[in-house]
């Protein structure tokens, strides 16, 4: 999959991948579409969420160990740590399960940020973390990033707690104006997106988009 992306490096500690493979664009087409029900929307964006995934953990460290075979004594390599997968609520869960097949002994916490729809500021109700970070690599899984404060705010949270290394970030769609937004931050990052797409709306939604990534998964809250 790395030969076929495409990688830019912006100014400071972000740094943007955006990873071009047909299933990925296959999966985003169908993920636009306003006409795509939300079971296959669920769908869609699990097996884009697979495959950002996948990309995003080819540089995690490994350990060399020795296995037994039926046949004989072998060499294999383990993952060094387990990661910590942390997604955003509530769109972020629609990346969890791809996340645990990948990775199924990663321990997993959860951040809810809700946007005020007024000021577009975010607002937490959710934190629950491990206690320290320290020598733990950290993904972060929210589908949109449109203005970037909801991300910065939660990536702001797992820095209090001395992750290793950068801050992974799994995103479907970015905005222009989010990821302008985040190198002001001073935050360390690694955005692995499907898309950078044209520019937020007056109202903060990401354009062309696919419209809220929490209501297409799970139905708009009453």
């Amino acid at each position: 999959m790395r030969d076929n992306r495409c990688m830019a490096q912006t100014p400071g500690t972000i740094e943007v991948t955006v990873v071009n493979h047909p299933l990925i664009a296959d999966s985003l087409t169908r993920i636009r579409d306003v006409s795509t029900p939300n079971a296959l929307f669920r769908q869609e964006l699990e097996r884009v969420g697979t495959l950002l995934l996948a990309e995003a953990t080819r540089d995690l460290p490994t350990t060399e160990i020795t296995v037994q075979t039926p046949l004989t004594k072998t060499s294999g390599r383990v993952l060094s740590t387990q990661p910590v997968v942390i997604p955003v609520l509530r769109a972020g869960l629609g990346f969890v399960h791809a996340a645990q097949e990948l990775m199924p002994n990663a321990d997993v916490g959860f951040i809810g940020v809700s946007r005020d729809e007024k000021t577009f500021e975010p607002k937490q109700y959710v934190n629950k973390l491990p206690e320290t970070l320290a020598g733990r690599t950290c993904f972060v899984l929210d589908p949109m990033l449109a203005t970037g404060g909801s991300l910065a705010h939660a990536c702001e949270l797992l820095m209090e707690r001395n992750p290793t290394g950068p801050i992974t970030v799994i995103c479907v769609l970015a905005a222009p104006e989010g990821i302008e937004f985040l190198k002001t931050t001073g935050l360390n990052l690694r955005i692995f997106t499907a898309s950078i797409d044209e520019r937020l709306n007056e109202n903060a939604f990401i354009v062309p988009g696919l419209g809220d990534a929490g209501d297409r998964q799970f139905g708009a809250p009453h």
